[in-house]
């Protein structure tokens, strides 16, 4: 037999972008994700993390969430979903109710539980996977969001993060190893930096850490799972060039870099234990991404251009309009360009995110190279102020505005 499954992650439901609520693009996602449960056939959705953007989301974004299961199990009252806690989500949150969503064949893996012997329950990280018969197809090792100790300890004493996070993976692989019955399939979840995975440009949703101390190799997910689905970083793509470990990225665009990016979930289907067939399938997005111009260009230009945008209509759907970001090329502050921008766009059917100002490199001028994290903190902040200025604008800092850093400086550090 065979077994349908749908891989997605980093919904980041109730988040905002740029100061506007994306309420309206969830929603359109949420719907068009039930449609192809539906029309694929779906046994199982999975959901690798970050269901929320925050660890105490907004009534709103918990209703859509609560809608979206509701509606999924209507329409395919067969339909099984798994979902793990990510960095963004709260795990109990996330977790209490599990009692209530049994009923609508949802199993939620949040915190990493332990037996009354302090020993990590290996049984409840393990979500049986059924196909539309009722037969056992799979096991999955729903494994969440890992914090420090949430791993099995090791037995030298001395340990780093990663080598937990691959002792997790290993010990629970060889424990559900031992569960399976023959033909069936092991699948992982996972919700992590995987070592090489390519970052957004500009992304702050991603969590990383300084160095990539918390990257994980792909060789914590052993050869035998047919298929390993994760989450955290929000670009699709392979881990390690292994076809069958992926990122199903987030099916909305968190940043600029992503205006030409294809969203995506992934489609797979298993068969006698094995990954069968496997799909990345697009996500058709409501809002587009609009940068202008694509280099940075003169305020004149800048503004030619933002003239020539299409005239808003009356009574149209506002959540429909694309985000537009503004760059443009200075040779000097210009306090007054934003007001400008803000007036070409009066009527314009866009929503303006931000305009990025860019200066001319002058002559001589080199990359400045990569500084470690001690000598960040041996920078002294007025320094690097005074340093930033002089690069960008030429000339010294002026005293007025040393002033007003010194006394914001002041501020904090009461």
């Amino acid at each position: 037999m065979s077994l349908h499954i749908i891989h997605t992650a980093d919904w980041h439901l109730g988040q905002t972008f740029f100061g506007y609520d994306r309420e309206e693009e969830h929603e359109a996602f949420l719907s068009w994700l039930n449609d192809t449960l539906v029309r694929r056939q779906a046994d199982v959705l999975l959901i690798a993390g970050d269901v929320f953007d925050v660890a105490n989301p907004s009534a709103a974004a918990q209703r859509r969430f609560f809608r979206f299961l509701r509606e999924a199990n209507r329409r395919n009252p067969h339909l099984q979903v798994v979902i793990i806690a990510g960095n963004h989500d709260s795990a109990t949150r996330l977790e209490a109710p599990v009692p209530l969503l049994e009923e609508l064949h949802t199993s939620i893996v949040g915190i990493v539980p332990r037996t009354d012997l302090c020993q990590i329950d290996f049984d409840s990280l393990l979500v049986p996977l059924y196909n539309k018969e009722g037969k056992r197809e799979a096991l999955c090792l729903a494994v969440p969001y890992l914090r420090q100790g949430d791993y099995p300890a090791s037995k030298e004493g001395k340990d780093s993060y990663v080598e937990g996070v691959i002792r997790m993976y290993h010990q629970l692989y060889d424990y559900a190893d031992g569960q399976r019955q023959p033909g069936e399939a092991l699948l992982a979840m996972g919700h992590l930096h995987a070592t090489g995975a390519e970052l957004s440009d500009d992304d702050r949703s991603e969590r990383t850490i300084l160095g990539g101390l918390e990257s994980v190799p792909a060789d914590a997910f052993k050869e035998g799972l047919a298929y390993t689905a994760l989450g955290h970083i929000h670009k699709a793509q392979r881990v390690g060039g292994r076809e069958h470990v992926r990122y199903a990225g987030s099916p909305l665009p968190m940043s600029f870099s992503e205006q030409h990016y294809r969203h995506q979930v992934v489609a797979l289907t298993l068969e006698n234990g094995c990954l069968s067939e496997l799909e990345a399938v697009p996500v058709p997005l409501l809002a587009d991404l609009h940068r202008i111009p694509e280099e940075p260009a003169s305020p004149a230009e800048v503004l030619l251009r933002l003239a020539g945008l299409p005239l808003a209509e009356e009574n149209t759907d506002r959540s429909r309009w694309p985000y537009l970001e503004v760059q443009v090329l200075l040779t000097e502050p210009d306090p007054g360009f934003r007001h400008r921008v803000e007036e070409a766009l009066a009527d314009k059917a866009v929503r303006l995110t931000s305009i990025i100002p860019s200066y001319p490199k002058r002559e001589g001028e080199e990359e400045p190279l990569p500084l470690s994290y001690t000598d960040l903190q041996k920078i002294d902040p007025l320094d690097m102020l005074r340093h930033t200025f002089t690069k960008r604008f030429g000339g010294d800092l002026p005293e007025e505005l040393e002033k007003m850093f010194n006394d914001v400086m002041r501020e904090v550090s009461l």
